[in-house]
Order: C-alpha cells, then sequence, then structure tokens
C-alpha cells in the first residue's frame, strides 16, 4: 500500500511540476518555457508509464479549465488552438519513451530526443492545420520549431543531469 500511495504522489507531484514549469517563461527573441524540461524530469525520474500519466494528468487539467498551461491558459480551446498540438504532443513523447525504456541510458536519452521531434511534427502539422494557411509549411517549422531546438536540447541535458542527481539521493519508488 504505501508503494502504490507514493506512486500516486510522485504521479500528482510531476504534473504540478510540469505546470510549474509551463509558468516559467524565459524572453529571448522567442520566449519559451520550461515545459519539456518538466516532461522529460518526470519521465526519466518516473519511467515510461507513471511519466506519461502524469503528463495525461497535467493534460486533463488544463483540459477542465485550471490554469497549468504556459501563461496561465487553460481549456479545451487552448488544447485545440495553434500551439495545442505540442502539448498533446507531450504524450507520444511519453509514449516513444515506454518503448525505449527498459533499455540503457543512451537509449532512454535517444528516445526522450525521437519524443520531442515527433512532437515537433505533430505541433507543426497541428499549428499549421489550425492557421488555415497563415502560415506555409516552412514558415510554421520556423517559427514553431527552429527556435526551440537549442533550448529544449538544453533542457533534455539538463534534465539527464538533475534526474540522475536525484535519483542517487532519492531513489524513485519502482511501481
Amino acid at each position: 500500500m504505501k508503494s502504490k500511495t507514493l506512486s500516486i504522489t510522485l504521479i500528482a507531484l510531476f504534473a504540478v511540476i510540469i505546470t510549474l514549469c509551463a509558468w516559467i517563461t524565459i524572453p529571448f527573441a522567442v520566449p519559451f518555457t520550461l515545459q519539456t524540461f518538466g516532461v522529460f524530469c518526470a519521465l526519466l525520474y518516473l519511467g515510461g508509464k507513471r511519466g506519461t500519466t502524469s503528463i495525461l494528468i497535467y493534460i486533463l487539467l488544463g483540459a477542465v479549465g485550471i490554469p497549468v498551461f504556459s501563461s496561465f491558459g487553460a481549456g479545451l480551446g487552448k488544447l485545440l488552438g495553434p500551439t495545442g498540438g505540442y502539448i498533446l504532443g507531450f504524450l507520444l513523447t511519453g509514449i516513444i519513451y515506454i518503448l525505449f525504456e527498459n533499455k540503457n541510458k543512451k537509449i532512454k536519452i535517444f528516445a526522450l530526443a525521437l519524443g520531442l521531434i515527433v512532437c515537433y511534427i505533430f505541433g507543426t502539422l497541428w499549428f499549421y492545420y489550425t492557421m488555415d494557411g497563415k502560415y506555409t509549411l516552412w514558415a510554421a517549422l520556423m517559427t514553431c520549431v527552429v527556435p526551440f531546438i537549442l533550448p529544449d536540447a538544453a533542457k533534455l541535458a539538463l534534465a539527464v543531469i538533475l534526474t540522475d542527481k536525484i535519483k542517487k539521493a532519492v531513489p524513485a519508488d519502482k511501481e
């Protein structure tokens, strides 16, 4: 029972961490949040199933109107809007991670990078479709993906380093 309670608590905690990361905006030419950092940490620390469950809870909280998304956004309108595909794409990142999580550390990092690429593809196609011809596919990529590649790579590297250190200090309870 203790293990199940701890597992549920950790899943909820990481849904909150993803939320807090979504609220942190780092100003650059194109501002970005730390959402992907929270997603990476959830998957690396909790594992694929529990990490993906945290991501799903985060999305469901936003869908029902709790302001968990960037800029305190919420609701189905946000999910169905131009950037909603990137939020939903986090689930794809989790699913891809699940497929590779029983491998070595390098493969796990590759799985997160691959998941991010799939998230970019899904989100960009979603953006392109919802913008109804206001952007070419190339312009959508240049707006929604290219400025975020280096920051997301840095967030992935930081998540790997941080979760390794945290796991040594506070091992994640296994399911």
